[in-house]
């Protein structure tokens, strides 16, 4: 038998790894429920949950079970939700008239969660796409072939203030037009609302990895003859999505939001490094969906798997997560 061998060496980084003590002591990052947003998704009626089938675990809520969720997740930890609705097709046009409607789902919604749970932080999704027939975030031109790019800042700009004054805590606009934080930045101090937060979706590329929320809240893919790369990022672009959020951090985004999230680890980091602003990442859909098919195939161990996928989003650099794991990450975490 041969001599045991020995290395001769000063530094062992294995040394720290030894035991579970050891490694919490060094761990880097942690995940907390209070870096977690839960988005929800809205319905009308007093009918029961209704189960998103492409997001296993996932289901639209009426108002009154929204505020039983908001109260649920507060008592565990998540300090924010980010609502979205899902509209009966029949309120649905081509210009997403029920956007303004100051008696609309979401405005409700807003409402009763705030008197009910009202440390809760809410935000909402500042779009078009769920209340247009074409299912673009916005308006479109004349000829069709484009968004109207002004004409749909100016809706977005009356749909920020009007859930500002439904009690809003942050507008998310989320239809990447050209200069739409500072529009609703001017036109949410002008209304008397300059404490109202903007989390703008600073860096959001035209993915495949949206299909799940589509159908969750019931908005067609944006397909025909314009498509929505033609304002969402493209995914091959790394300069053009750091260009876009200094653009919205310097006309006055109160938080940075890069999405998806998993996918462009490159990009949160990247963001971070040149922001001293908050930055959410939004763990979305299709993210959720692949680690819950998986699992379900037995291919993936679905806790350790979600677990990976959200502390790789922090340490990236993301301050806040938006995931559909949040309540059951934030009850094995508490």
């Amino acid at each position: 038998m041969p001599e045991k061998f020995k290395l001769s060496l000063v530094h062992r980084p294995r040394r720290l790894r030894r035991t579970a003590g050891l490694r919490a002591m060094v761990q880097e990052t942690v995940l907390r429920p209070a870096d977690f947003i839960a988005p929800l998704f809205v319905v009308d009626g007093k009918g029961a949950p209704e189960p998103v089938p492409s997001m296993p675990g996932v289901s639209r809520l009426n108002v009154a079970d929204l505020v039983k969720e908001c109260r649920a997740l507060l008592k565990l930890g998540v300090p924010a939700v980010a609502l979205f609705p899902k509209l009966d097709a029949r309120l649905k046009d081509d210009e997403g008239t029920a956007a303004l409607n100051e008696d609309g789902l979401v405005l409700r919604a807003i409402r009763a969660v705030k008197k009910a749970v009202p440390a809760m932080t809410v935000m909402t999704d500042i779009a078009l796409d769920p209340y247009t027939t074409h299912g673009h975030d916005g308006v479109l031109t004349a000829g069709r072939d484009d968004l109207d790019n002004d004409r749909t800042v100016g809706i977005l700009v009356e749909m920020s203030v009007l859930h500002a004054r439904a009690g809003v805590d942050l507008v998310a606009p989320s239809d990447m037009m050209d200069g739409r934080v500072g529009a609703i930045r001017r036109a949410l101090d002008a209304a008397g609302f300059d404490q109202t937060g903007i989390m703008a979706y600073a860096a959001k590329f035209a993915s495949a990895y949206y299909g799940p929320f589509r159908d969750a809240v019931g908005t067609s893919r944006g397909g025909g003859p314009l498509d929505k790369s033609t304002y969402q990022l493209n995914p091959a672009n790394r300069r053009e999505a750091l260009i876009e959020a200094a653009l919205d951090e310097a006309e006055g985004a109160d938080i940075l939001m890069v999405k998806p999230a998993g996918p462009y680890l490159d990009i949160i980091r990247e963001v971070r490094q040149r922001t001293r602003k908050p930055l959410a990442a939004y763990q979305v859909s299709g993210e959720y969906s692949q680690i819950q098919a998986a699992a379900r195939l037995g291919w993936l161990d679905l806790a350790r798997t979600r677990h990976e996928s959200l502390l790789s989003i922090k340490r990236a650099g993301a301050d806040m997560i938006l995931t559909y794991f949040a309540r059951e990450m934030a009850a094995l975490l508490r």
